[in-house]
């Protein structure tokens, strides 16, 4: 029913062409090597999907998001521009909501407490959670239900950690506490091994846990699982960690009473973070761009990838490769959850040979990709 708005709004004869020419494109002295996994994943095309059909569904009612459906900033804007009116807007609340009104939750999903006040309105509910989510959620309930604590690899204020961490307390002894990276792993493993007092947990954990979390008690018996945008190699370290603290304290021989993991990275984010090692294995790049929200968990980590190898630069939109001596950017050392701009000088070489990678992320749609490359290969010539 929509898929001739959804063609018109997002894809790109440049990157079909692209893609058909083994994912290079030469012109004049550039050659652009897009990576064989990038943009829109399943579970994006199907939540932006559904956000299209449901505002052509009720041309007369009030549509509301709970928030971004993605983090793409053109998308969503076009949603807004579709009369979709989103909750987390200072005018907006979700006590507002009515029986008259429908509610898209977005493909991160919602807390619990959220999904209980909408249906407690008796509005008309559109659930586009990605089944990769729902995967996270259903082990992080299972932990709950067994008394293990579950520890999140994720951000605090992202939307799927916050809705993840809220099926952790689906029992009344449900717990959880959030990592953000491998020296947070760290800090809990020094706890769990006596290495660090009760006192540093609590300082650095205080907004990371659930209520009246107590590591004596909720430390003894953990699962681990992920936001499902983080970095593989990061929580396969993590993992690691926690695991043998649990053995040094506890004992290899009862390590099953004491820790469980699942992969819960979805595969989608998976093929891209893989795509773009293999882009950089495979071709002698100069730099590469990396396009996604500034508030994209997933594109944030591609850009990491490429810059431990090449000069990198995480942009949001085309209009940030403003000239050959100018780009607005996402540096990848920001600080997770910031998201200043920084202005890059001189960062396109104006002579010679130029060979540039391009991946994006999964919230990211081919049609901002291809403006992205056609404004690179204008900035070459």
């Amino acid at each position: 029913m929509v898929a001739g708005d959804l063609a018109r709004d997002y894809n790109s004869d440049l990157v079909e062409t692209i893609r058909r020419n083994d994912f290079t494109y030469q012109d004049g002295r550039v050659s652009v090597h897009l990576a064989k996994e990038f943009g829109f994943c399943y579970g994006v095309e199907r939540a932006v999907d559904y956000a299209y059909q449901t505002r052509k569904k009720f041309p007369e009612r009030t549509v509301y998001l709970t928030g971004e459906i993605i983090h793409n900033p053109q998308v969503n804007a076009r949603l807004r521009t579709a009369g979709i009116r989103f909750l987390t807007d200072p005018s907006e609340s979700i006590e507002h909501v009515n029986s008259n009104d429908v509610v898209i939750l977005p493909a991160f999903g919602v807390t619990i407490r959220e999904l209980e006040r909408l249906i407690s309105s008796d509005c008309t509910l559109v659930d586009t959670t990605c089944g990769s989510v729902l995967n996270v959620w259903k082990n992080v309930r299972q932990y709950a239900r067994d008394g293990y604590t579950a520890v999140i690899h994720g951000k605090v204020k992202h939307e799927e950690t916050q809705a993840t961490a809220s099926q952790a307390r689906v029992t009344d002894n449900g717990r959880y506490v959030i990592v953000l990276d491998r020296k947070e792993a760290e800090l809990i493993c020094d706890y769990i091994t006596g290495r660090e007092p009760l006192e540093t947990f609590r300082d650095h954990f205080l907004n990371a846990c659930s209520p009246d979390f107590d590591p004596s008690r909720d430390l003894t018996r953990v699962g681990l699982a992920n936001q499902t945008t983080m970095l593989m190699s990061e929580s396969l370290e993590i993992e690691q960690l926690i695991r043998q603290a649990m053995a040094d304290r506890y004992g290899e021989q009862a390590i099953d009473q004491h820790y469980r993991a699942f992969d819960t990275i979805c595969s989608a984010t998976q093929d891209r973070q893989d795509a773009i090692q293999a882009l950089l294995n495979d071709a002698d790049l100069n730099l590469a761009i990396v396009i996604g929200g500034y508030n994209s968990s997933n594109t944030r980590n591609l850009a990491k990838i490429c810059a431990r190898k090449v000069p990198t630069y995480h942009i949001a939109a085309p209009s940030c490769l403003t000239s050959p001596a100018e780009l607005r950017h996402l540096p990848t050392t920001t600080i997770a959850g910031a998201s200043a701009e920084q202005v890059q000088e001189h960062w396109l070489p104006t002579t010679g040979k130029l060979s540039i990678g391009v991946s994006a992320g999964a919230s990211t749609p081919d049609n901002i990709v291809g403006e992205v490359i056609s404004r690179l290969i204008e900035l070459c010539k």
